[in-house]
C-alpha cells in the first residue's frame, strides 16, 4: 500500500503510518534469518526510507485502541488521539495461550518477531554454554515445524556439527493427531522423517496445561524442556474487543471480501488480524501479500469516491517450507516436492518481494507523474492545490480563534487560570488576556532563552518533545530552573480539522516534556506556513551564584560530553532515504532525552564552564566556551562518541545545510590533513538538535561523574579532551588518539 501510494500519490490526502517497530519482519524469511542465510536487514522492510518515499508520516507508537465511532486511533505513548478519515489495520496476530494454561515459568511466543529474535539471541547462548538444554516448540504447524528445524541447523552450525549432531536437544509438541495437519500425506511424511534423522522428538495429542520448572506438561506426562517457544494458532490482539467493531467468534475484525469492516466502512483491514466473513481463510501471510494490490485499491477509491473492488482469495495456494539447511519442500494441494532446488525458488520468491521494499525508485523520477485529486478537497487545500494559490499574510495567516480555543481546552493544563497554583510568581495567566505577567522571586535572576526551527521529523507530537528538549538545554546548561515558556507555531496549509489536530499533538508534546520540567506554557502564538515550525521561549531562574557561563571553563579542566554527536548527518540522510531506521530511531531517543538530570549531575561535580551542544556543532560550541581566553582544547576523536549510522552517513558526503557554515566559521582547529578527511572529524561540524551538555570539570571528579551519568541513562557520556593553554597552531587540537597538547 505505501509503495503504491509512493509510485501515485493522491493530491489532497495525507497518509499516517503508526507502528512500534521501525524494521517491520517479513514472516516468509524468519526461519533463513535464524538459520543464518539472511541477514537482518535483508529479511525486514525498513519503514523510515519507505514512509519517506511514500510521503507518510510515521509515527513510532504501539497502537491501544480506536475508535471508530469518532474515528480516532489511541496510543500507548501519551499522545492525544490520532484522528482519521480512512483507516487500515494490519497488525497480525499473536500466538494463543489458551485460558486454562498456568504459567509458572514464561514461554517465549513467536510474535512480536522483534522479541523473539531477542530471546533467541539469550537462548542460543544458554545452549552453546550448556549443550545438554531443551528447546520445546509448542505448535506443529508449518511455523513450528520450519522455526524448530533453523534454531536446530543454527546452533549446529555454530560448533560446525551437522543438523541433528550439535548443542541442545529439541522436542515439537501439538494437541493435534499429527504434524502439519494442513498439509498433504506427502508433506507430513516428508517432515515425519527429517524430524527423525534429526534427533528430534515429536509428541503428539499433547495438551499443554501448565509451563513450570520441570517443562511442560498436559496433567498426564511432563516434558523436560528448559525453553518452550509458543508457535500455535493466531490470537487477536485484546484491544480489538473494545473497540466496538464487528468481530467473528474468535475476536478478529470482521471484513467483507472489500477487506472493509462489516460494521463501519471507514476502516479496513488485511492479513491475520481480519477474518472474511463470506471466504475464511487460514492465516497464512500467503493471502495478506494477495490482498495488497486490493487493498491498495479499496483505500484510493474510498478517499476518491469511486467503487470498491472485491478481492477473491485462492482456494489452493503454493507452500514453500524451509527444513533449516539450504532445502525446502514444496506444496500445492496434492502437489509435492523436495530439495535444495526447491529451497532455491523459495529464496529467488522472497529475496524479489523484498527488493520492491528495499531498492525503492528515485522519487525524482515519479515527481512528475499526473495525480488524482481528493474529490471533496477541503477549501484550504483547494486553494493551496491550485497554481498561483494566495495565502494571507500578517495576522490574516493566524490560525482561527475557535480551532486555537478547542485545542487549548483539551490540552491546557488544569490549574491554566489559577494563580494559586501556576508557576512561581505568576500573577497573570486567564483565558484571552493578551500576555501573562510574572514577578521574578526576590533574589533569583530571569533567564531568557529562545529558540525556532522548522520540524526535523513528520510526527507532530514527536517534533513539539524534540522542540521543547532543545529549548529548555539553553536553561540547563546556564544552571537555571524552567519557570514558563511561550510557544510559538506555524502549521501547514490543511483543512482547518486537520490543523488543529496537528496543533494538538504538536502542543501535547511540548507539554509533556515541559510539565516533566515544571515549565507550563503560558502564551504563544500560531500562524500557517509551507512547513511545521516550532519555535519556544523559555523563562527560567537562578541565584546569581548559581549561573553557569561557557567563558568559566577553567585551565587543566577535562571536557565531558553527554550524548553522541550525528544527529545532523543522520536527519539529512533521513530525508535523503539513505538512512537506517533503526539509526533514526535511535537518535530520536536521544534528541528527546532531557539535559535536566545531567546538568544537575555535572553542576554537582564541580562543572565550571558549560553548554549545550546544538546547531553550531561540537567544535564550534567548544570555540566559545574558549573564545576571549588564552587557553586552548586538546580533543580525542577516537573518544567522542556518535550515533549509529552517523559516520556512514558522513562518510558516504551526507552532511546537514549547515554543515559547511559550521566548518567555515572554525577558527584555529587544529589537525592533521588525513584526520580532516575522516567522518569522525566532519561530525565535529555536525549541527545537533536537542544535543547534550559540554562542561569542564577538576580531572579528578570525572570518573565519578561519569559513572553517575551512565547510571542516569546517558549510557554514551565520556570524557572527549581537556583544557590547555592554546598553542601557536590554534585554540582546538584534534587527534585521533591520546596524545599531549
Amino acid at each position: 500500500v505505501l509503495r503504491s501510494f509512493g509510485m501515485l500519490p493522491i493530491k489532497g490526502a495525507r497518509l499516517t503510518l503508526i507502528s512500534p517497530e521501525v524494521e517491520t519482519p517479513y514472516s516468509g524469511m524468519l526461519p533463513g534469518l535464524i538459520s543464518g542465510h539472511y541477514t537482518f536487514g535483508q529479511s525486514h522492510i525498513d519503514l523510515v526510507p519507505l514512509s519517506r518515499f511514500a510521503r507518510t508520516r510515521y509515527v513510532a507508537a504501539r497502537v491501544t485502541g480506536i475508535d471508530p465511532e469518532h474515528q480516532l486511533i489511541y496510543c500507548a505513548d501519551g499522545r492525544p488521539p490520532i484522528p482519521y478519515d480512512v483507516v487500515s489495520i494490519d497488525v497480525g496476530s499473536t500466538p494463543i495461550f489458551d485460558p486454562g494454561l498456568e504459567l509458572v515459568r514464561k514461554p517465549i511466543p513467536v510474535k512480536p518477531v522483534s522479541t523473539f529474535l531477542a530471546a533467541w539471541r539469550s537462548v542460543k547462548k544458554r545452549i552453546l554454554d550448556d549443550p545438554n538444554l531443551c528447546i520445546g516448540v509448542v505448535g506443529a504447524g508449518a511455523g513450528g515445524v520450519e522455526l524448530l528445524l533453523s534454531m536446530q541447523y543454527a546452533l549446529a552450525t555454530e560448533t560446525g556439527a551437522p543438523p541433528g549432531r550439535g548443542p541442545g536437544r529439541f522436542v515439537i509438541a501439538t494437541r493435534d493427531q499429527e504434524i502439519l495437519p494442513t498439509h498433504n500425506e506427502k508433506v507430513r511424511t516428508a517432515f515425519e522423517e527429517i524430524l527423525e534423522k534429526r534427533n528430534i522428538e515429536v509428541v503428539t495429542r499433547f495438551d499443554a496445561k501448565r509451563f513450570d520448572e520441570t517443562g511442560l506438561s498436559d496433567g498426564n506426562s511432563t516434558l523436560a524442556v528448559d525453553e518452550a517457544i509458543w508457535v500455535t494458532g493466531a490470537a487477536p490482539a485484546a484491544w480489538f474487543e473494545e473497540t466496538g467493531l464487528a468481530l467473528d467468534q474468535r475476536g478478529f475484525i470482521a471484513v467483507n471480501d472489500r477487506l472493509q469492516s462489516t460494521s463501519h466502512p471507514a476502516v479496513f483491514g488485511a492479513g491475520d488480524c481480519v477474518t472474511m466473513i463470506a471466504n475464511p481463510r487460514p492465516k497464512s501471510g500467503v493471502f495478506a501479500v494477495r490482498q495488497g494490490p486490493v487493498l491498495t485499491k479499496n483505500l484510493r477509491a474510498s478517499v476518491l469516491g469511486h467503487s470498491l473492488t472485491n478481492y477473491k482469495p485462492q482456494k489452493k495456494f503454493l507452500s514453500l517450507i524451509s527444513t533449516g539447511d539450504r532445502s525446502a519442500v514444496a506444496s500445492w494441494g496434492n502437489w509435492f516436492q523436495k530439495g535444495n532446488w526447491v529451497w532455491r525458488w523459495k529464496d529467488d520468491i522472497d529475496t524479489k518481494f523484498m527488493k520492491k521494499f528495499n531498492d525503492l525508485p528515485d522519487m525524482e523520477q515519479i515527481a512528475d507523474v499526473a495525480m488524482p485529486t481528493v474529490s471533496d478537497v477541503p477549501e484550504a487545500i483547494s486553494r493551496e492545490l491550485q497554481p498561483g494559490a494566495m495565502r494571507c499574510k500578517g495576522c490574516g495567516s493566524k490560525i482561527g480563534g475557535d480551532i486555537l480555543a478547542r485545542v487549548l481546552s483539551r490540552v491546557q493544563p488544569e490549574h491554566e487560570g489559577d494563580e494559586s497554583s501556576g508557576p512561581d510568581g505568576l500573577v497573570a495567566i486567564g483565558p484571552g488576556d493578551d500576555a501573562a505577567a510574572f514577578e521574578v522571586p526576590p533574589g533569583r535572576m530571569l533567564i531568557q532563552t529562545v529558540d525556532q526551527f522548522p520540524s526535523p521529523v513528520s510526527d507532530p507530537f514527536l517534533a513539539g518533545q524534540i522542540t521543547a528538549n532543545h529549548c529548555l538545554s539553553d536553561i540547563f546548561a546556564m544552571g537555571a530552573k524552567p519557570h514558563s515558556a511561550l510557544i510559538t507555531v506555524m502549521l501547514p496549509f490543511a483543512a482547518s480539522d486537520k490543523q488543529g489536530s496537528d496543533l494538538e499533538q504538536v502542543m501535547a508534546g511540548a507539554q509533556q516534556v515541559l510539565g516533566v520540567a515544571g515549565c507550563p506554557i503560558i502564551g504563544g502564538h500560531t500562524g500557517e506556513g509551507a512547513e511545521l515550525t516550532i519555535g519556544l521561549t523559555i523563562n527560567g531562574t537562578a541565584a546569581p551564584g548559581e549561573i553557569k557561563r561557557k567563558s568559566a571553563i577553567e585551565d587543566g579542566s577535562v571536557l565531558v560530553l553527554t550524548k553522541p554527536i550525528g544527529s545532523g548527518t543522520l536527519l539529512a540522510a533521513a530525508a535523503a532515504g539513505r538512512a537506517r531506521g533503526r539509526h533514526v530511531q535511535a537518535a530520536m531517543a536521544t534528541l528527546t532525552q532531557s539535559n535536566a538530570e545531567a546538568a544537575e549531575i555535572l553542576i554537582r561535580h564541580g562543572a565550571n564552564g558549560m553548554t549545550d551542544v546544538t546547531g553550531f556543532g561540537l567544535a564550534g560550541h567548544l570555540g566559545e566556551m574558549l573564545a576571549g581566553s588564552s587557553l586552548g582544547a586538546h580533543l580525542v576523536l577516537d573518544d567522542i562518541p556518535l550515533l549509529d549510522g552517523a559516520s556512514a552517513a558522513a562518510a558516504a558526503g551526507i552532511v546537514s545545510s549547515l554543515h559547511a557554515a559550521n566548518v567555515s566559521a572554525a577558527i584555529g582547529v587544529d589537525a592533521d590533513t588525513l584526520l580532516r578527511d575522516s567522518p569522525g572529524y566532519q561530525l565535529l561540524f555536525d549541527p545537533q538538535t536537542a544535543g547534550g551538555l559540554l562542561a569542564g570539570l577538576p580531572a579528578d571528579n570525572a570518573d565519578d561523574a561519569i559513572s553517575e551519568l551512565r547510571a542516569a541513562g546517558y549510557d554514551q557520556a565520556a570524557v572527549i579532551g581537556t583544557v590547555g593553554k592554546a598553542t601557536p597552531s590554534g585554540r582546538i587540537r584534534i587527534d585521533k588518539q591520546e596524545a599531549s597538547m
